[in-house]
This record gives structure tokens, C-alpha cells and sequence, in this order.
């Protein structure tokens, strides 16, 4: 079963580049993924999530997105978004997703 992730941050452009350290993680470990990135406005077009990411530039929105989902919503830890440290990300991620 693959999960369905969603990293979000103010613009986009920066998750997309944790997105593809991720993938690579989830390669090495044999786990099936499909992540995708999105600027914070474009969260309210997506649904059938399994888990939202927020990049820590936008995490002061997880309290309202979780009125509107019944999913993890985890904010990346600053250091490892600015380290783009998939392996670490992809890991928290699972870890909500077993909870």
C-alpha cells in the first residue's frame, strides 16, 4: 500500500526539493510513497491524504487545518527542512501514520 503524502509550504518551491530527497529514502527502504508538493493555498484542492507535512514556514496553520481533517498534520522540524533531510521527514511521517 502506498501512502499519500502532501508537503506544503508558502510557496511550494522549496518542498519539492524535500519531496525528492524523500522519495529517494523510501526507495532505499523499499517503501511506496506518492508525495507531492503545494504552496499553503493550494492544500484546500487535495484530498484522499494519508498524512499533510508543513514546512515550519507555514506550521502557525496546522491548528486550523485540523479542524478540516481527520489526518496527521505534522510540522517539519525547522532543522531538518533547512537540511532537506528526507530520510529523517520520511521517517517522522511514518511514524505518525503508525499511530
Amino acid at each position: 500500500m502506498a501512502y499519500k503524502m502532501m508537503l506544503a509550504c508558502a510557496g511550494g518551491f522549496s518542498t519539492s526539493m524535500l519531496v525528492t530527497q524523500m522519495k529517494k529514502s523510501a526507495k532505499q527502504k523499499g517503501i511506496e510513497v506518492d508525495i507531492d508538493a503545494v504552496s499553503e493555498t493550494a492544500l484546500d484542492n487535495y484530498d484522499d491524504l494519508d498524512i499533510i507535512l508543513l514546512g515550519p514556514q507555514i506550521g502557525h496553520i496546522k491548528g486550523e487545518l485540523e479542524k478540516n481533517y481527520t489526518i496527521p498534520i505534522i510540522v517539519i522540524d525547522q532543522m531538518d527542512y533547512g537540511m532537506m533531510n528526507g530520510e529523517k521527514v520520511l521517517s517522522e511521517a511514518l511514524e505518525a501514520l503508525e499511530k
